[in-house]
């Protein structure tokens, strides 16, 4: 139902006429498409519809930087399949948002950013407006679709054009830009009520044709080293029963990206995660289920991949295929249309493994999983903290609490964590995705507290922190159950770089993390050894309130961009 917004008026007949305007339409519109949340920073002119929001039902979260909302509303996205709305001002905050917006259509996260702007009649003629911008032309290079509202009326199809666009197909983040004028424009409450309206069937399902599913079914029958691939589209998927029974009844090895671990759990007999380099570097037919062939797969290029490789692969979008490498077996549908179909067709039997290659990829984990063990050791007795005895510990608490979410970022806390702490609940790893983009710590971690209830567990460098570290505020203004634990070797990569001038290095930083939470009201702790690491979680996991770890890492333990330093130029400035 539409709220008067305004006094009503009397007609010509003495009967009194209801008025609405564009920011109770806004609410309207979001409410009756089961909108529970909004993520975002107030001002001009969106003050009012965060306030209104509240009052109706909507739940508000406030942060202190745009674009860390946005990062929020495009996990609670991810954690809900429904897209997540993130409301910013005009110019300034509408690029700030722009930032979680590109990385959240980057990730295919459904997502939509609304913001406030100036009005079409000055900013056309750039008559130097209030925060004057032409945001919808900025915002369509960087998002799926963007779409402005010009009459108040128009608000209920805006919104439900930009919730269908964001999560139908491949899921990804849209623009919706409501003039202040809009926003505050007042029409007829009866004519308000029949402009907005809910959506049938946002995401429906896409099967795929029967042939490129046989197609798919005589190539993996002839594979003697076949490769599922899991990646966060998978995950997203909520495919989970489909997808394992796949994987069990083929007896197929599969290796999952970093946010599809926990799919099924990291300790299942078929994952080759720890034989990944080998797995990759061998296989011969491999099965790609909602990933992609993109820098974090090599492009599906040798070395990484064995050049006679065929590839099968399950995308909602069919202009995925051969981005980079020829698909053999294109099959194009939702994830789990495509493994119903799958398992429809395929005979008993008709798909198996070659024990030989199951054999090969088991001797190849063992080797590498006793390397790490003698790695994991060591660090558990050096002083100072090395990243790995922290994150043993780290490991070991999160063991005993399956039911948290994990966030992580950062560069050796990233990929060091990837490898140290496994999963065994899908969807509760959220990481830096297909950008490796730094700053998403703490908006994440917020989306997955407000959205799920459950504690989070935020495990970051301090250089990625930094980023997004206000938002203890925020965390501490909303009482939430989230842990951030900070590796903090005191710089970028690393903190021990010698400076060659009185400043200090360019990689060097210096902060007592653990402080800043007890401004904002939260626990702070410092850890300087693994013990103190894992006591500290304990406590501040079963307390469920905001706390902060400070964990006192090695300055020199650290490796220059982490696993990617290969993708540093090279030539007379390269590090000696």
């Amino acid at each position: 139902m539409t709220h008067a917004a305004t006094p009503a008026t009397t007609g010509m007949d003495g009967e009194q006429a209801a008025q609405t305007d564009g920011i109770h339409l806004v609410v309207d519109a979001l409410k009756l498409n089961g909108v529970e949340t909004i993520y975002g920073v107030v001002g001009i002119p969106i003050t009012d519809l965060a306030r209104l929001a509240p009052a109706n039902g909507i739940r508000y979260i406030g942060f202190r930087h745009e674009s860390d909302a946005a990062h929020a509303a495009a996990a609670a996205g991810f954690l809900t399949q429904k897209p997540g709305i993130c409301l910013t001002v005009s110019a300034p905050g509408f690029l700030n948002g722009l930032v979680g917006l590109a990385n959240a259509t980057t990730n295919c996260f459904p997502m939509v950013q609304i913001s406030g702007s100036s009005e079409r009649h000055l900013v056309d003629l750039q008559r130097g407006d209030y925060e004057e911008m032409d945001q919808l032309q900025a915002a369509k290079q960087f998002a799926k679709a963007a779409f402005r509202v010009s009459r108040a009326e128009d608000i209920g199809r805006g919104i439900a054009r930009a919730i269908r666009t964001a999560a139908s197909g491949r899921p990804g983040g849209v623009y919706l830009d409501i003039p202040a004028a809009v926003l505050g424009e007042v029409i007829d409450a009866e004519k308000g009520a029949s402009s907005v309206w809910e959506l049938v069937d946002a995401a429906p399902k896409q099967i795929p044709g029967p042939d490129a599913v046989d197609r798919a079914i005589d190539l993996l029958a002839g594979a003697e080293r076949p490769l599922i691939v899991l990646g966060k589209g998978a995950a997203y998927s909520r495919a989970d029963e489909q997808i394992r029974a796949f994987v069990e009844s083929s007896g197929i090895p599969y290796v999952p990206m970093s946010m599809a671990k926990g799919l099924l759990p990291d300790d299942h007999p078929q994952s080759v995660a720890t034989a990944r380099s080998l797995a990759l570097k061998r296989a011969d037919v491999v099965m790609l289920v909602g990933a992609r062939l993109n820098w974090l797969l090599g492009h599906g290029d040798a070395p990484q991949w064995s050049p006679d490789a065929k590839f099968i692969q399950v995308d909602i979008a069919a202009n995925e295929m051969d981005s980079n490498q020829p698909i053999a077996a294109p099959l194009v549908g939702d994830v789990g249309s495509v493994m119903d179909a799958l398992a429809e067709r395929a005979k008993p039997g008709q798909i198996t493994t070659p024990a030989a290659w199951r054999e090969e990829l088991g001797a190849k984990s063992e080797a590498n999983v006793a390397k790490m063990a003698k790695r994991l050791e060591a660090a558990k007795a050096a002083h100072p903290m090395k990243f790995l005895g922290a994150l043993q510990s780290i490991r070991d608490v999160l063991a005993e609490n399956p039911n948290a979410y994990v966030v992580n970022e950062g560069a050796n806390a990233l990929d060091l964590a990837r490898n140290t702490i496994p999963m065994s609940v899908p969807r509760h790893r959220l990481d830096s995705g297909t950008w490796g983009v730094m700053g998403i710590g703490m908006g994440y971690a917020i989306a997955a507290a407000v959205e799920t209830g459950e504690p989070v567990v935020a495990i970051e460098g301090d250089s990625a922190f930094g980023f997004s570290g206000m938002e203890l505020e925020a965390i501490c203004r909303y009482n939430l159950p989230v842990i951030t634990v900070v590796l903090n070797n005191s710089g970028v990569y690393r903190g021990d770089e010698v400076s060659p001038t009185g400043d200090p290095a360019p990689t060097y930083l210096k902060a007592r993390h653990d402080l800043m939470i007890q401004a904002f009201g939260g626990k702070g702790y410092q850890a300087t050894t693994p013990d103190e690491v894992a006591s500290t979680l304990r406590e501040a996991i079963a307390a469920g309130v905001p706390a902060l770890i400070d964990c006192i890492i090695d300055p020199g333990d650290g490796t220059e961009s982490g696993n990617i330093g290969h993708l540093n130029p090279t030539g007379l400035t390269q590090k000696k």
